[in-house]
């Protein structure tokens, strides 16, 4: 007679062995695992991934194959790497802003930050058909009306505060371009449990400014993750956010660096505590 501890053990295999010949969890999303994966990615950018979790954080904002994304102001392109080429592969489109051509006082710096941008982002074997849609104070539409699935803006909301009515005219903008339905797309630095610092020149932005900010605007708050939350982030350092990495000042901002500056436990804390928000435009 087979002991029951054999009975167990036989089973827990046929388990096992029939969970190693199932296909992927249902809402996987190979595409995306692929884009996350590609050797195309900017070795930089991949080291940041134990930081940012960009598989589990795009998933959340509830991005799936075809879809029309507008991302925000991508910097350097940590998002683009990734959702550029998942866009090509599904068959959706991936718009990102840039600097507003249109507006007269557009710096140079600013005008040749956008060419650098699409210079850098222009194979498009890789990238496919990258479309772009000036942002700034004065500039108008992001796309037409109602037009994309999701708009993606990280660690942007604390900029938009330093300019007179700029977070307004942002979620107002982001709104009107979504489709009902669609999803507004939050990371931010989370200065909770404390309280904002006067103008937010830390970086660090409470919940409920965004919640209120995108409120205004006409979004529901839809959830909240916390993904990319870092509770070893203590929020009281002497550069802001900015003392932690990937930027790692070590000197007020506009001064030069100071080589004699310990950062030892501000890399050890690692990229800072943020809050990850989901937003929908009613239907």
């Amino acid at each position: 007679m087979m002991t029951r501890r054999l009975a167990i053990a036989l089973s827990t295999g046929l388990l096992l062995a029939g969970a190693a010949a199932m296909p992927a969890r249902a809402g996987d999303d190979a595409a995306l695992k692929a884009a996350v994966a590609s050797a195309d990615r900017a070795a930089a950018n991949v080291a940041r991934d134990g930081a940012r979790h960009p598989y589990e954080t795009l998933k959340f904002w509830g991005l799936k194959p075809g879809l029309t994304v507008i991302e925000v102001s991508p910097g350097g392109g940590y998002w683009t790497e990734i959702l550029a080429p998942y866009a090509k592969a599904t068959g959706g489109t991936y718009v990102a802003t840039a600097a507003d051509l249109n507006n007269p006082k557009i710096s140079d710096a600013a005008r040749k930050g956008r060419a650098d941008f699409e210079a850098k982002f222009s194979d498009a074997g890789k990238y496919g058909a990258i479309q772009y849609a000036g942002f700034g104070p004065v500039s108008g539409p992001l796309g037409a009306a109602g037009s994309a699935d999701i708009v993606i803006t990280a660690r942007n909301i604390h900029n938009f505060m330093y300019q007179t009515d700029m977070l307004d005219k942002a979620m107002g903008d982001f709104f009107a371009v979504l489709k009902p339905g669609g999803y507004l797309a939050v990371e931010e630095h989370r200065a909770d449990p404390r309280p904002e610092v006067p103008g937010v020149t830390d970086g660090y932005v409470s919940v409920a400014t965004v919640v209120a900010a995108a409120g205004k605007a006409g979004f529901k708050l839809d959830a909240q993750s916390e993904v990319n939350a870092n509770p070893k982030d203590t929020k009281d350092h002497p550069f802001g956010v900015w003392t932690l990495p990937p930027v790692k000042r070590t000197a007020p901002g506009g001064q030069p660096a100071d080589p004699a500056f310990d950062r030892t436990k501000y890399d050890a804390i690692g990229e800072s505590d943020r809050m990850t928000l989901r937003f929908v435009k009613p239907k």
